[in-house]
Formats: C-alpha cells, structure tokens, sequence
C-alpha cells in the first residue's frame, strides 16, 4: 500500500485567548507527539510551532503566522496534518492511515474483507471489517497476529460470534 507523506494528526476546533493560539483536538496517541513534530501543514501551507502545551488531549498552540484571534478564528474547523518524516515510529510501529483498507485474513489466508475503519474504545481499539458480514474484532495481540502494512495485509485470529 502506498503512504501519504502526510498525516492527519487533528483538527482546529477553537480559538485559546485573544493572541493568536488554537485548541487542536489530536487524533495522534498524545498531544505531545504532535508538539514534537515541530511544524504541521493545513491546506498544504507549512506552520512551525512556536510554542505548545497540552491540555487533557488537546493541544493549545502558537502558530508561526497566526498573530492574533481573527487569524486564529480564520483556522477554525480545519484539519491539521504533519508529515511523516517528522514522526518517527518504533520498529513495528504504524499510523492507522496505513492500514485501512487493508485484506484482513484469517489464519490459514482466507479473505475476511477489508478493514474499513478503527474504533477507539479504552480497553483496546476496534478493528471494523466489512466482507460478506461485518466483523469487529478487538485489536489486541489475542485476534490480531499480524500486520502488514507495506503488503497491506493483516491477519486474525477470529472465534465463534465474531
């Protein structure tokens, strides 16, 4: 599967205070991973971080041309990118972007469907898989035995009921 050089990383959705900061909702596993990126991009154009801070699982940042809040109102509701070279990952580690719309296989290689979305849920993520029938299968090593994103391929354990 080919990956994007960009990331969805989360979405302005408010302004913070009268100079120039937004509250970005995070979609990255913490704020601060996207405080270390250092930059991210909406509609393509480049913004450095100037500065950061995280706030339960927002982050309130100053953005590099943002100057005060009708600036900071005009990036209201628009989604924030960061590129991949800024965010390295363990060895093993993957973006959910890379594995949607995966083959999703049982163990002796027969096609499931495809994975077509991931739920966040707090005892683990969900994975959603759409073939004949729909299938949610948790996302713990238990079901899932292998991911694949380069062949973008995934492969589970399933057990009776799901």
């Amino acid at each position: 599967m080919e990956k994007s050089a960009f990331i969805e990383a989360g979405r302005i959705v408010n302004t913070h205070g009268v100079g120039g900061e937004v509250k970005i909702e995070v979609w990255l596993d913490s704020p601060q991973f996207l405080r270390r990126c250092g930059r991210v991009f909406l509609n393509g154009t480049e913004r450095r971080i100037l500065s950061a801070r995280a706030q339960k699982s927002f982050l309130i940042a100053k953005l590099e041309g943002v100057e005060d809040l009708n600036a900071a109102m005009a990036l209201k509701g628009r989604d924030v990118f960061i590129a991949r070279e800024d965010a390295p990952l363990p060895k093993g580690g993957y973006f959910i972007q890379d594995i949607l719309g995966a083959s999703v296989r049982d163990e002796q290689g027969h096609e499931i469907g495809k994975l077509t979305d991931v739920l966040e849920r707090p005892a683990s993520d969900i994975y959603v898989v759409q073939g004949e029938t729909e299938h949610l299968i948790p996302a713990v090593s238990a079901f899932i035995l292998h991911t694949d994103p380069e062949a973008g391929i995934i492969t589970v354990r399933l057990i009776e009921g799901m």
